[in-house]
């Protein structure tokens, strides 16, 4: 798979970008020339096993072959001439979108979106997208946005750490200033991987969900121009990057080239926690088609297991460190034993890729863990499977908002597990009796969201009532092997 991470000459000023830097003598050039070559000798073994190992690609790729003539947005047949079509949502202001125009959609609590139509040209000196029409602007035309491209437009505090990207119409006369070094014959969309995506469950509820419901219409001819692009981001995501795009990432921060497009989407459409709302898409696609877009990337060959008919139900445990750990871990996988499934252990923060755990929880019929961001790999879980989070005392309602609704839009089957006190570490720091442990709402009202983080997620592990959980378990062992029997009846008719 081609690496999308940044084209490593966008840093650079040489011929082919116009950067018209003083030329080196001839033998500065051959001693230069022979440095890199002995470079690539000593150290290409290491590269490649960095590059097959983490994804990192530390050469550049050619950009895929130019095909401007393809309709993007619109079946191949449709016969309408070169159309970008930009926006997918509906409703939208911004739906039909004539060319050599800025539209900006401001209505969603969630998030701004702007688009432009036309010969876009990033100014990357002052983060700027100029259009250069082909005529005058209307009288009434909107001649300059701003947006923060970040799905949480409500928090000013995080707001306020996302980079502004202006969007304007261009004077003819500008143009010499800004002829064109790169020209893409995709849209750009313009999203960020700062704010909270540092997160798992923020890198895909806040982006890269949004993301994919903005742009999935293009079917991956879209350059991504990414603020706050950085190598981790690049390196854990880039399954999901190629997936989005058959362009290279664009650095916007630190690319300092020209790049010109057919036109621009900047921010990205939000729908809810981790949510894809049919009803408000041209084409109708679901959550279910953002798991099938992570199969394509991870499934890289046919899943060698076992026949399902001749394995147990395999249980997996999301196995947490610090806070809001399962102390019983051990005497839990057991007990998933004795009821009936196969146990694995799912360690979070390993260190070994996404695609590894993809494979690891993708493999499982039920799915446990206490409430937390790596219980956003639920996404990986095959339709059918089960979801059951384990909800610290006064964590509940804050665990249901986060995956309850996401897992029965992704066609899984959901429990939640309450903790009751004798089973939180917080009642031998304040007693069963505390109203931190008798009566956690009471304990939260009026304190803040501070309080609830110090004491609630971050102050609290967990000892799983193990007669209590049982009965969970029971419950899900049956529920995997009603699943494997109508699979099975299904593949018999």
């Amino acid at each position: 798979m081609a690496s999308k991470l940044p084209d490593v000459k966008s840093h650079g000023g040489g011929a082919e970008d116009g950067g018209g830097g003083k030329k080196w003598p001839g033998f500065v050039q051959f001693f230069f020339v022979l440095s890199v070559v002995l470079c690539v000798l000593l150290y290409a073994p290491r590269l490649f096993v960095l590059t097959s190992t983490y994804g990192i690609d530390f050469f550049a790729q050619p950009p895929p072959p130019r095909t401007s003539s393809r309709v993007v947005g619109q079946a191949d047949n449709a016969g309408v001439g070169d159309v970008v079509v930009l926006d997918n949502q509906l409703p939208s202001p911004c739906s039909s979108l004539p060319g050599d125009t800025i539209c900006c959609d401001r209505s969603d609590f969630n998030t701004d979106v702007c688009f432009m139509a036309g010969d876009v040209r990033l100014d990357p000196a002052s983060l700027s997208l100029l259009l250069f029409g082909k005529q005058p602007p209307a009288p009434n035309a909107t001649l300059e946005e701003r947006v923060r491209p970040y799905t949480r437009k409500w928090e000013t505090f995080i707001m306020g750490k996302i980079e502004e990207v202006r969007l304007r119409m261009a004077h003819p006369a500008e143009e010499d200033g800004h002829r064109c070094d790169v020209r893409h014959d995709a849209p750009l969309l313009v999203m960020t991987a700062g704010g909270y995506t540092g997160n798992l469950f923020h890198a895909f509820s806040d982006g890269f969900v949004p993301a994919w419901l903005t742009v999935q219409h293009l079917r991956r001819r879209v350059v991504l121009g990414v603020l706050s692009y950085n190598p981790w981001w690049a390196g854990t995501f880039s399954e999901i990057i190629s997936g989005l795009t058959d362009y290279h990432v664009v650095d916007l921060l630190h690319d300092k080239r020209t790049h010109c497009f057919p036109g621009a989407i900047v921010g990205t459409r939000f729908h809810g926690i981790l949510a894809v709302d049919p009803t408000r898409l041209r084409d109708n696609k679901t959550i279910i088609d953002f798991h099938d877009l992570l199969a394509d990337v991870y499934e890289t060959g046919e899943p060698q297991q076992e026949p399902a008919a001749a394995r147990r139900p395999r249980l997996g445990i999301v196995s947490r460190r610090g806070t809001r750990v399962i102390e019983n871990q051990a005497a839990v996988a057991q007990l998933g034993r004795s009821v009936g499934f196969d146990v694995d252990i799912l360690e979070t923060a390993n260190g070994l890729p996404l695609s590894a755990s993809y494979a690891a929880v993708s493999a499982c019929d039920v799915l446990v863990g206490v409430h937390g961001a790596d219980l956003t790999k639920f996404l990986f879980l095959r339709p059918g499977a089960a979801l059951v989070q384990v909800a610290p005392l006064g964590v509940p309602p804050i665990a249901r908002g986060c995956y309850a609704e996401a897992s029965a839009r992704m066609g899984l089957h959901y429990e939640q597990y309450d903790a009751e006190g004798h089973e939180s570490s917080l009642s031998r720091r304040y007693g069963l009796r505390d109203a931190v442990v008798s009566d956690p709402e009471a304990a939260k009202r009026d304190k803040g969201w501070g309080f609830v983080a110090r004491v609630y997620l971050g102050g609290q592990n967990v000892t799983l009532d193990v007669a209590r959980f049982r009965e969970t378990l029971s419950r899900m062992h049956a529920h995997a092997l009603r699943v494997r029997s109508s699979h099975l009846q299904g593949a018999l008719d």
